[in-house]
């Protein structure tokens, strides 16, 4: 069975908005995935909307944060050059790659709702039918795009993300520029959750989306069954 091309796409936004607090990926979200493909055998390419280095959430350094994969991500010397040096996404075509993973981490929720380059990489992935995985925040990337008949991409789909029980247990109070439950509600999303700060994960289609970072790992592991899936249902 040949590798599979996997892209992992993170935020390039290092500030909490007009605020001197920064953010970033949350590194987890990130990490974990990662070693998920890597270890499996897959291609793994690191992109960002605008490329280069990518802002990492400072909170992800403290040893409260800190999990296995990250650690080792951070001490990988590939990984960690995949990292400062991410491909900008106007270089980036779905025809090139067999599954997306969305990272999260609260940077994405400014620079990814009204990015054009991420809407038009994630139409092409959805259009061809390939797997999209979005983790946490990153969620927000769907908000922006829409149905064949013009309707929010989102309406009607089970859908998961960061929870307003979560930002609430989080304390970020009233930087980010929205919730992202409340938006997806409001945009006719059948919004799940599962239990603060645990794995939880919801698929519907190609679109599978995981509500933390704890989601990371399932996600990844979801996104390569999928497409596992359909390798074998081709040979059939």
């Amino acid at each position: 069975m040949k590798a599979i091309n996997c892209l992992l796409i993170t935020t390039s936004n290092f500030q909490l908005g007009d605020t001197l607090k920064k953010t970033g990926v949350w590194l987890e979200s990130l990490a974990t995935p990662y070693f998920v493909f890597r270890d499996a055998g897959e291609y793994v390419t690191i992109a960002s909307p605008k490329g280069g280095q990518i802002p990492l959430d400072p909170v992800c350094r403290s040893k409260d944060e800190e999990t296995g994969d990250t650690k080792r991500f951070q001490e990988d010397a590939k990984a960690m050059y995949n990292f400062s040096h991410s491909l900008p996404l106007n270089e980036l075509s779905a025809e090139h790659f067999d599954l997306v993973l969305v990272a999260g981490g609260y940077g994405a929720m400014w620079d990814f709702p009204q990015n054009e380059e991420l809407k038009r990489l994630l139409d092409d992935f959805i259009g061809r039918g390939k797997p999209v995985g979005l983790v946490g925040h990153a969620v927000v990337a769907l908000i922006g795009l829409t149905a064949k008949n013009g309707d929010p991409l989102v309406k009607g789909r089970a859908i998961t993300g960061f929870s307003n029980r979560e930002e609430k247990l989080m304390g970020v109070g009233e930087d980010p520029p929205f919730l992202l439950e409340t938006k997806l509600l409001s945009l006719g999303a059948h919004f799940r959750s599962g239990t603060e700060f645990s794995s939880y994960v919801v698929v519907d289609q190609n679109i599978i989306t995981g509500q933390n970072p704890d989601s990371a790992l399932e996600t990844a592991t979801r996104l390569l069954e999928w497409v596992h899936s359909r390798e074998v249902v081709q040979k059939t």
